[in-house]
């Protein structure tokens, strides 16, 4: 920081505002230890330290935001297990696995901006409680109602975790990298996602008490992270008591921007849509058409769904919002035809190859629709356009997921997942359409 010298003599009123102004920042920022009469050299260390201090605090939220998301899809490949274990329906099952929608869509309304009025770190400790709760629910589960309970607890505790890291990654990285903030808080969303299933599949082959040991163990990552995030600084400079906090919901899409908002909603939808059948039915399609029931298998499949996408968001930086947007719309179609392809000729390498291309499409739907909201979005109604955008991502996750589940039971299998593939292709073909139409032109 540059040394500004004042003459003592004569001093302009100007120049008295401006030491006013440098008064409160020291005394707000007490780590900038910079005064009028320090020497430029003695305030570099200074601000290489407190730089060195936010990368340590950014690598321990970022990893908290992780582990969060790991418990969201660690239950993926032990759904089979449940299933036999409970003796439930598979209509039961897409039910389980949509109810944690039912948790983000709570916390996003209700809780959305708990963590701006109260703090990063007070609306984080909750979150994580509620983590520690879904996960001895999964450990304690003897009948079907537990994996209700649990799946609810998880949905709430990752959606009241991500809005609190996410604007905390933002604010520790800086204020001239928004971009780059958002990418690291996808990524670990996403790498999250990714270990979750590896974890869970192999303790559930190789390990003993395959529903049970995976949670001790991700119990254990969620004190350590809870113990982590305490180090971290605070970024709300005047963080509110709990209940002065204010709970409105805020949703809704200014007119002059609901054209715009179509695109980036309907690609969103149906991009969760394809990933949400990832993570609730792959291991029963491993299981019932290509003769593969066990978890580890299930386990790769999801985790390089959710790995390719996390290095997808990560390396296409270059990539512009509505190229990315629209390029992963035209990836959907051959990443859902070429699944619904592997299950009918029983294939694992064209299912893998089908994951990939959902993994890209994943990456580059999520980050490009999002940095398209984000634009289109008026600065003074921003959340409310951002909330309602989610909940666009989250129906998709779910609803999809459940018609798939009645149809396979009024139908067949097959039918359900034609149909799903079909549906797919007309949303992201109405995305596409009017993204070409109505998107922002810069």
């Amino acid at each position: 920081m540059p040394v500004m010298h004042v003459q003592r003599n004569a001093v302009p009123k100007a120049s008295v505002v401006r030491l006013d102004n440098m008064r409160l920042l020291r005394h707000q920022w007490p780590s900038i230890t910079t005064t009028f009469h320090a020497k430029s050299s003695a305030a570099l260390p200074n601000a290489k330290t407190h730089q060195r201090r936010n990368r340590v605090a950014l690598a321990i939220v970022a990893v908290e935001l992780a582990v969060m998301f790991v418990g969201a899809i660690l239950p993926t490949p032990l759904y089979p297990l449940y299933q036999h274990a409970f003796a439930f329906s598979g209509i039961t099952l897409t039910l389980v696995y949509a109810v944690y929608v039912l948790g983000n869509v709570v916390a996003l309304l209700f809780f959305g901006r708990l963590a701006d009025q109260v703090g990063r770190r007070r609306a984080s400790l909750p979150a994580v409680g509620f983590g520690i709760a879904s996960t001895l629910a999964f450990a304690a589960a003897t009948a079907t109602p537990w994996l209700f309970i649990a799946r609810a607890l998880s949905g709430f505790s990752t959606g009241l975790a991500a809005g609190a890291a996410t604007a905390w990654i933002a604010e520790l990285y800086g204020g001239t990298g928004t971009g780059a903030a958002s990418r690291i808080a996808a990524a670990a969303n996403f790498f999250g996602c990714a270990a979750g299933p590896i974890l869970g599949g192999v303790l559930a082959q190789f390990a003993p008490w395959p529903l049970r040991l995976p949670f001790v163990i991700y119990l254990a990552l969620l004190c350590a992270v809870a113990g982590a995030i305490l180090v971290a600084p605070e970024t709300v400079a005047s963080p509110k008591r709990f209940g002065e906090a204010s709970l409105r919901p805020r949703l809704g899409v200014p007119r002059s921007i609901r054209l715009q908002f179509v695109a980036p909603a309907v690609g969103g939808f149906a991009t969760f849509a394809l990933i949400g059948f990832y993570a609730a039915l792959i291991p029963s399609v491993l299981r019932d058409s290509l003769h593969q029931p066990a978890p580890t298998i299930a386990g790769i499949v999801v985790c390089e769904v959710f790995g390719i996408a996390a290095i997808t968001i990560l390396s296409t930086a270059w990539l512009g919002s509505q190229a990315a947007m629209l390029s992963a719309l035209a990836l959907l179609l051959p990443a859902v035809w070429l699944l619904v392809g592997a299950e009918v000729v029983h294939s694992l390498p064209l299912l893998l190859f089908a994951a990939a291309l959902c993994g890209v499409a994943g990456g580059l739907g999520y980050r490009g629709s999002l940095e398209v909201i984000n634009r289109i979005a008026p600065a003074d109604q921003r959340s409310e356009v951002v909330s309602s955008y989610l909940i666009a991502l989250f129906a998709g996750n779910s609803l999809p997921v459940i018609g798939i589940g009645f149809l396979s039971a009024a139908a067949s299998a097959v039918v359900a997942h034609v149909t799903f593939a079909a549906v797919i292709t007309a949303l992201a073909g109405i995305a596409a359409l009017t993204g070409v139409k109505y998107g922002p032109s810069k």
